[in-house]
């Protein structure tokens, strides 16, 4: 176990202003978290934190992420979209998802009784990263700035909590930040937007601090 992990549980993802206060996602569903993280360990992957979530790779491939949400926890397939998906479990995290595929859970109880189906999905996802899969992506339809591409290339999670968003918060997002001439006025609104997006909030949304 990696104590970095240890630390995200106990304090939260520090993603956002709500990191390291109760209102953290992350508090409300620790139990889920907990159970996940044991059953992804027992599959022999390695422990890191990358882009403030528990990631598991394995020969220095990105196998999967555990992290929460708003609504859910997850654990997050980087190459989903490659796994044959038998149980019909895989979700896009948006509909414009290409890659990555979700898990969901909304209560500690279910995770005991999927824990032998899940590993399966584990081992089947390490696999496709051994044998150095690759999924083929079709161009986005939606134009977005290279600024923010670029972020998703860094941060897959906040990727991945973009896609969430309703197509009409999507292309809020995508106008609000192509609209400044310069690069480094466009960089500086998808930092300052990156803690609502990570929420799942819009563009002219507050931040919430509603408890699950």
């Amino acid at each position: 176990m990696n104590p970095k992990v240890d630390n995200y549980l106990e304090q939260g993802c520090m993603r956002c202003e709500l990191g390291g206060t109760p209102d953290c996602k992350v508090h409300a569903w620790t139990a889920e978290l907990e159970k996940l993280r044991t059953i992804v360990l027992d599959c022999g992957l390695r422990e890191e934190l990358k882009w403030g979530v528990p990631c598991y790779t394995i020969n220095d491939g990105i196998v999967l992420t555990v992290s929460a949400l708003k609504n859910y926890c997850a654990i997050g397939f980087f190459k989903g979209v490659l796994l044959k998906d038998e149980d019909n479990l895989l979700e896009r995290p948006g509909p414009n998802s290409q890659a990555a595929r979700l898990i969901k859970f909304t209560s500690a109880d279910e995770i005991p009784e999927l824990e032998p189906t899940l590993k399966r999905y584990i081992y089947e996802a390490i696999e496709v990263e051994r044998a150095g899969l690759k999924v083929q992506f079709k161009k986005n339809p939606e134009p977005m700035p290279e600024e923010l591409e670029r972020k998703f290339k860094e941060d897959p999670v906040l990727k991945s909590a973009f896609e969430s968003l309703t197509p009409g918060r999507q292309r809020g997002y995508i106008l609000y930040f192509s609209q400044p001439k310069q690069s480094k006025t466009r960089e500086s609104r998808i930092e300052k937007c990156t803690g609502k997006i990570l929420n799942g909030e819009g563009l002219h949304d507050k931040y919430s601090s509603r408890k699950k």
